[in-house]
């Protein structure tokens, strides 16, 4: 592996512990007592309250349906599976695969052991434990994910639009907190480059071999 590549492997661990650290710090923060729900997550939910219905009520129902269930599980996920397998990037579709496994794993195991309640309200059907955002998580695993395997400054702005609309939808409907939110993102997106740092050089030579033939 060359300097170049052992850097961007170093830079994907420290970012990723460094993110995943940050989302366990938002949930350690939630078990202080009289954090929960913390002073900007009643601020962010009464500025929500006081939004009128229209636009955004839509959005939101649109992405707790793509963002989640069967969309977010099965389809999307086997979409782009698929579509790497075809243009024969198996290295990419396998971390891909992983990143997604590796991630809703630490959401299950942290909605569990933390328990936390959410808010009241709530607009839409939701699974138990409100920390982390597990369609956040899943949103920031996915966009990540994706720019990992086409690291391009488009890519990433489309990640970043796409996981800031996501956060946005869960807490207008009442499905989270804010700080869920934030925790999904930081979660999602860690798990997405420490898996990265396991598939790091079969990435390289694939799109080396992909530059190669074009």
């Amino acid at each position: 592996m060359s300097g170049g590549q052992a850097r961007t492997r170093r830079t994907w661990m420290w970012w990723g512990l460094g993110l995943l650290a940050g989302g366990l710090a938002v949930g350690a923060v939630l078990q202080i007592p009289g954090m929960d729900p913390t002073p900007v997550d009643i601020w962010w939910d009464a500025v929500l309250s006081a939004t009128p219905d229209g636009p955004a009520l839509r959005l939101s129902l649109l992405m707790d349906t793509v963002g989640g269930g069967r969309y977010a599980i099965l389809w999307v996920p086997l979409a782009i599976l698929a579509l790497l397998l075809a243009l024969k990037r198996p290295w990419a579709a396998g971390y891909f695969a992983v990143a997604l496994l590796v991630s809703a794993g630490l959401v299950q195991v942290l909605k569990h052991v933390l328990g936390r309640a959410r808010p009241e309200d709530i607009l839409v059907t939701v699974d138990v434990g409100s920390f982390p955002s597990g369609h956040v998580a899943n949103a920031a695993t996915l966009g990540i994910a994706l720019w990992v395997i086409l690291p391009r400054p488009w890519m990433a702005a489309i990640a970043g639009v796409w996981i800031a609309v996501m956060a946005f939808s869960r807490t207008y409907l009442s499905a989270h907190w804010l700080t869920d939110t934030v925790g999904g993102a930081l979660i999602g997106a860690g798990a997405a480059l420490l898996v990265a740092v396991a598939f790091s050089r079969g990435l390289v030579v694939e799109r080396r071999a992909r530059r190669g033939r074009g």
